[in-house]
């Protein structure tokens, strides 16, 4: 009878060190929420706080374009950094993000010839592209081109990383003779 009593009481404390364990977890992880889910956050953000590519093209200032997906494992990485040059050089410079994923821009992807992604175009102030990313980049290397916008003796160029993810195909809106589509 002994025995059954403390086997009570130890699946009692099993259960409370249990549920004290997930109330940990969760109480973590809705404090730090912003920390573990910024670069998904970020992504998702990037859209809603784009300038429209037809107004930046026009409007007399350069342009930082950038092609992604929500899905993406470099994009998510590259985020913060690319939030932090959007809060650093959004008075002088048209942020123009666009999801790979949305039909609306393939325009835009066939024009600036995306195939990898995270891929950023810097464009000057008259919309001639000056300078390609293709894939995870050094901050400086990118910094130092954004800081070049403004010096029109630069020449187009293209940096590509092995860090990069394959733009997935489409195939929802494909018709080929067996889906009688």
């Amino acid at each position: 009878m002994q025995s059954e009593s403390r086997e009570q009481i130890l699946k009692t404390n099993l259960k409370t060190i249990f549920i004290l364990f997930i109330s940990i977890v969760m109480v973590s992880l809705i404090l730090f929420r912003n920390f573990f889910f910024k670069s998904t956050y970020l992504l998702k953000s990037f859209g809603e706080l784009s300038v429209d590519p037809e107004i930046a093209f026009t409007n007399n200032k350069p342009t930082f374009l950038e092609f992604y997906a929500e899905w993406c494992e470099v994009c998510k990485e590259m985020a913060p950094q690319v939030s932090d040059f959007k809060d650093e050089y959004e008075k002088d410079i048209n942020f123009v993000f666009l999801n790979v994923d949305n039909q609306k821009w393939g325009e835009y992807i066939q024009k600036f010839d995306v195939n990898g992604i995270p891929q950023v175009n810097l464009l000057d102030k008259k919309g001639n592209l000056i300078s390609t990313f293709i894939g995870k980049q050094d901050e400086i290397k990118i910094r130092e081109s954004i800081n070049n916008l403004e010096k029109k003796e630069k020449l187009q160029e293209e940096v590509i990383s092995t860090e990069f993810s394959k733009i997935q195909e489409n195939k929802n809106n494909e018709v080929s003779p067996r889906n009688h589509g």
